[in-house]
């Protein structure tokens, strides 16, 4: 199947490690070009030179947080400049810090609103009128809880949801232009996060991080933690020629762990 992805282009957010990197990976594999962006310019510039070494698309890198709409303008422009359109939008950030209700005060709220959710807001609005010429895909990642709140992250339940309530809206919205906007979801996939989780749950039960991830597996029918690779070949299929029918749903990508319809 040709999924049509040569010379299409995306700007994948978060993109310098973990699940964004190995989207943009897949992407650039596919041929298509694509921005890569984080805070941390050092890691970006040699993840820049390491995709566009797999000489598939051209892989451009841009510096910014994006919790700064300053800087989410800048990312966007920047894009559209180096690649002359966007075609696909990736929207994806890190997770708040753990804890339960009692742990956190209005900064603590605040600070993950603007990293979780209204950063997704704020890119979309930046990119729509590019996807809006020549229709186009919005991925919003998300996180398992969106079907079952996990414990100690309360700050990363409440926003999630509000991601999967912004992507059911904007999927009627945007459905004229033929923007497909959709919600993917990663249950216990190998990253340096899943892992920074495993451990603080270790420290909480007075447990190893390997206990914990032997707990976590037993809870997955397939019996092991994903792969960010498996996880960037179902986005990249969602924003491919092969999926042209399929908006405002929600795919989870978690090995069968979730048992929630």
């Amino acid at each position: 199947m040709d999924l049509n992805l040569q010379g299409k282009v995306a700007l994948v957010i978060a993109s310098s490690q973990g699940l964004g990197k190995a989207i943009a990976t897949q992407l650039v594999l596919e041929g298509a070009n694509v921005m890569i962006t984080s805070i941390d310019g050092p890691t970006l510039k040699v993840v820049q030179e390491e995709l566009q070494a797999l000489g598939k698309g051209q892989v451009a890198q841009y510096e910014a947080d994006i919790t700064k709409a300053d800087d989410i303008r800048a990312l966007v422009k920047f894009t559209r400049d180096t690649f002359g359109k966007i075609d696909i939008l990736i929207n994806n950030a890190g997770g708040p810090p753990g804890g339960n209700f009692d742990k956190f005060q209005d900064e603590d709220w605040q600070k993950a609103f603007e990293l979780n959710l209204l950063s997704y807001i704020r890119i979309i609005r930046e990119v729509l009128p590019d996807l809006k010429k020549n229709g186009g895909r919005i991925i919003n990642m998300t996180s398992s809880s969106i079907k079952v709140p996990i414990p100690n992250l309360i700050l990363s339940n409440t926003f999630r949801m509000g991601v999967l309530g912004l992507s059911k809206s904007l999927a009627e919205e945007l459905a004229p232009y033929n923007i497909l906007v959709n919600t993917v979801a990663p249950g216990r996939i190998a990253t340096d996060r899943v892992a920074f989780l495993d451990k603080l749950k270790a420290e909480r039960l007075g447990i190893t991080p390997e206990e914990v991830a032997e707990q976590s597996r037993k809870t997955i029918p397939l019996g092991r933690y994903g792969e960010p690779e498996e996880f960037a070949k179902v986005v990249t299929m969602l924003v491919s020629d092969a999926c042209t029918f399929m908006t405002g749903s929600t795919i989870m990508v978690d090995g069968g762990m979730v048992k929630a319809v």
